[in-house]
């Protein structure tokens, strides 16, 4: 026991008093008993929301308390992905067709919500790093109006030319007639799925994961409730058939969106937006469109890769296109909760790097990386051992079943790789070193994935598999090649 001579005697005796208390609290912690009820008392404080200070506490707690929340609100993505195709698949190979070639067009609307998102997840974390939390509100309230115009914009031009879109991406006349008013509501509505990404992201910003997740988990509800009702008519609601699922995807987003701002208004979580920042701020404009627009780049030549492979797939008629685009939702189901675990990293990252701590936001990379290998690893033996009877759940056509049971195999063996390589991009991100990662994708995914996926799938006999075999390549590529790049260090001196 410490002995500080300025104290009295009855006061040594009582710090002894205490320091035996705090010991028999260790012991009481290292019990073999209580394991599992304190692991389950932190699941219910991440669940419910956690007031943890990211910048001081242990790493793996503060991982484990940003990386459950998010990882279940992705799970809840992932399962309204999985939902959507499946009911749609009942109604035929055109209809899979349709949302398959729709989602390819929403990867361009997706690439710019995730740059949006990634500027305004960066800025809002490093401004609470900073213990800036006005600032921190005004990067949301730009983010947000941000979002508004350009989703406007987009959404005009996409109502209008939904059937010519469908067209230029390959759809035959049958799709078109069966799925155009389904890609003039998913166009038209897509400030739903821009807002619902970007206020999200504030949230994951600020370090309030288990809002976003609430968010999320209540807008997909409605979503799964709402689909099977409009696509098949169900009580009192009309028979939409393919249109059905884009009326409840966009009644969903829209509810959910709602709720995020009233959160935000209300200000139940660590942001609470005032009256007092709602204004134009140069500054703040300037970072916001300077970290979005190369993040929107960086997403968009990612994204645009899936479009192009999806082009090169239609080419082989709708039973392939049918086989990828199941497969491919089933991987996006994978995918999903590890970018929870990403966006973790993300946001110790930010947090970290505006307290100054950069070496304790490059432990954080490398340990959210780790535990992303283990799951996502998990993930990719189940997919390899038991892709046939997964694939048999969404699809009766021989030939669709075919091609979804190789591409999801071929997909998984790249999954160990890629699970680092999504952490580590995430992380460049968080620091706000956006076009580290934008040049990276430049490379792995227009220069060499589109190229093998052409060259694999038309020169090698392989045809549609050819293109699953480049996706595997280019996970793997992406990985190698981020993680050389982060251990240089460049991105912990990036100023946001």
């Amino acid at each position: 026991m410490r002995q500080i001579p300025s104290i009295s005697e009855a006061n040594s005796e009582l710090d002894a008093q205490l320091s035996a208390e705090a010991l028999l609290a260790i012991d009481v912690l290292r019990a073999p008993t209580p394991p599992l009820k304190g692991f389950l008392r932190t699941l219910r404080e991440a669940v419910r929301g956690s007031s943890l200070d990211y910048t001081t506490a242990p790493i793996g707690r503060s991982i484990f308390m940003l990386a459950v929340p998010m990882m279940l609100e992705m799970v809840m993505e992932s399962i309204f992905v999985v939902a959507d195709v499946f009911w749609v698949a009942r109604l035929g190979a055109d209809a899979v067709a349709t949302v398959g070639l729709t989602e390819s067009m929403l990867t361009l609307i997706y690439s710019v919500a995730m740059g949006l998102s990634i500027g305004a997840m960066a800025l809002v974390a490093r401004r609470v790093g900073e213990r800036d939390m006005d600032g921190a509100a005004r990067a949301a309230v730009h983010a947000i109006a941000l979002a508004v115009l350009i989703s406007f914009i987009i959404g005009t031009v996409g109502a209008r030319y939904a059937s010519d879109l469908l067209a230029l991406m390959g759809a035959s006349p049958a799709v078109i007639t069966q799925g155009a008013t389904f890609t003039r509501i998913m166009l038209g509505g897509n400030i739903t799925i821009v807002m619902l990404f970007v206020i999200n992201a504030i949230f994951r910003g600020a370090g309030d994961a288990a809002i976003a997740m609430r968010v999320l988990w209540f807008g997909n509800a409605i979503n799964i409730i709402l689909g099977p009702m409009f696509i098949f008519g169900l009580g009192p609601f009309p028979e939409l058939g393919v249109t059905g699922a884009a009326v409840a995807t966009n009644i969903g987003r829209g509810t959910a969106v709602a709720y995020q701002l009233l959160t935000l208004a209300r200000g139940r979580g660590r942001i609470a937006l005032k009256l007092r920042q709602v204004g134009f701020d140069l500054r703040t404009m300037l970072s916001l469109l300077r970290l979005s627009g190369s993040a929107a780049f960086q997403v968009l030549i990612g994204m645009a890769s899936y479009v192009g492979l999806v082009r090169i797939v239609a080419t082989f008629g709708s039973a392939a296109l049918a086989g990828y685009t199941i497969a491919i939702r089933l991987i996006i189901f994978a995918l999903l909760p590890s970018w929870g675990i990403s966006n973790a990293a993300a946001t110790m990252v930010g947090q970290n790097l505006g307290a100054r701590k950069p070496e304790r936001a490059e432990r954080a990379v490398w340990q959210s990386a780790f535990y992303n290998m283990l799951f996502l690893g998990s993930v990719g033996v189940v997919f390899l051992a038991f892709a046939p009877q997964i694939i048999a759940l969404f699809s009766g056509d021989p030939a669709v079943y075919r091609y979804g049971v190789a591409g999801l195999r071929i997909v998984s063996a790249g999954f160990l790789f890629y699970a680092y390589g999504m952490v580590l991009t995430q992380s460049f991100n968080g620091a706000g070193d956006t076009w580290t990662p934008t040049v990276i994708n430049l490379f792995v995914f227009w220069l060499f994935e589109i190229p093998l996926g052409y060259v694999l799938a038309t020169r090698t006999g392989l045809g549609p598999l050819g293109v699953f075999a480049a996706l595997a390549v280019s996970y793997s590529t992406l990985a190698v090649v981020s993680a050389i790049v982060f251990r240089r260090g460049k991105w912990k001196l990036k100023a946001v």
